[in-house]
């Protein structure tokens, strides 16, 4: 991974304390709480989920480690078990909340909710709230970037730290990779045509032209276990399947260039993770990001990673977010507080 990065100028002592914290990793208690522990897999998350029942939706939700709060927002079509790694890593410094927004994963949400990037903002807060949660450290990714933004935009308050990893920005939203996808939704077939082929035959998820080829860094290690966690509930009830047609057209619409104001008053340190083999979110648009946020950190790119890679690279997720929130690798409790 020390490889993987192309730091600009300005990020050069940013990114050396990065690279600083990480190469003493395995010899620091920064992982000490999880690293001789199994690595989550499909059964531990099942085991562990948890619902909140909400007005809008009953959630579901991943919940680990004490403190100051962290909330993952996962992509398109995964759910919170895209997190597993990074949660693992980090749950000993952050109350880690890794919820399934509505229409995906295995939250749970009424006949007539409408589902749309500004709802799943309004579920987020209605979570937090329901948690005693004033403030998080936000973590997104793909469609959850975008829900990210939309966020920190409608409660900036609520917002310590920023990290974006590779995700729709301001007119790259939707990307035009994602239009066939909203107009398989538009016509109710995409069930049939995209997430029940990739579920009957897992080579195909792992091929060129499946989810694996399209999205993920290393698509050859992309578990049965895995195409089944997050792509089986999806297809389960017909309300499922509408509620993810849904969600899907409300993606199709850009809702980004109208936060350009609020991004740009946002103070807060922020941080972009950018995969450079992803062909969806260019590498153009993080550094767009950069120069928009007032307290941005620089871009950390990665030569080797395509869209989904803080699954399969959780090591970088935790890396950067340890350094984001100013936790030292010899000072591992810090910033841990309890939050009322």
């Amino acid at each position: 991974m020390p490889g993987e990065e192309d730091m600009t100028r300005r990020d050069f002592l940013y990114g050396s304390s990065v690279a600083a914290g990480a190469a003493v990793l395995a010899g620091t208690p920064l992982y000490a709480e999880s690293a001789h522990a199994k690595p989550m897999d499909a059964n531990a998350f099942n085991a562990s989920r948890k619902f909140a029942d909400l007005p809008i939706s009953r959630v579901a939700y991943l919940e680990r480690g004490h403190g100051l709060a962290a909330l993952f927002v996962h992509g398109y079509p995964l759910n919170g078990f895209q997190w597993r790694g990074a949660l693992d890593r980090l749950q000993a410094h952050r109350r880690c909340i890794a919820p399934d927004v509505m229409g995906l994963g295995y939250t749970q949400t009424p006949e007539g909710q409408a589902i749309s990037p500004e709802t799943q903002v309004k579920m987020l807060a209605m979570l937090l709230d329901s948690l005693h949660i004033d403030t998080v450290d936000l973590v997104g990714n793909d469609s959850g970037g975008l829900v990210s933004q939309l966020f920190l935009a409608r409660y900036p308050h609520r917002v310590r730290t920023l990290l974006l990893t590779n995700c729709d920005v301001d007119e790259n939203n939707p990307p035009k990779q994602f239009l066939p996808f909203v107009e398989l939704a538009s016509k109710g077939t995409l069930v049939d045509r995209f997430i029940v082929p990739h579920l009957n035959d897992k080579q195909l998820a792992r091929s060129a032209k499946g989810m694996g080829g399209q999205a993920y860094s290393y698509p050859e290690n992309l578990t049965d276990e895995v195409v089944e966690t997050y792509l089986r509930p999806l297809v389960e009830t017909p309300l499922r399947k509408s509620q993810l047609n849904e969600y899907t057209i409300s993606l199709g619409t850009n809702e980004l260039v109208g936060i350009r104001e609020n991004l740009r008053q946002w103070k807060g340190p922020a941080r972009m993770v950018w995969g450079l083999k992803d062909t969806i979110f260019p590498v153009e648009t993080a550094e767009w990001l950069d120069r928009t946020l007032p307290a941005s950190r620089g871009v950390r790119k990665l030569e080797q990673a395509n869209l989904f890679f803080p699954e399969e690279m959780p090591d970088v997720i935790a890396e950067e977010a340890l350094a984001l929130w100013g936790i030292s690798p010899w000072h591992p409790k810090q910033s841990t507080s309890t939050q009322a």
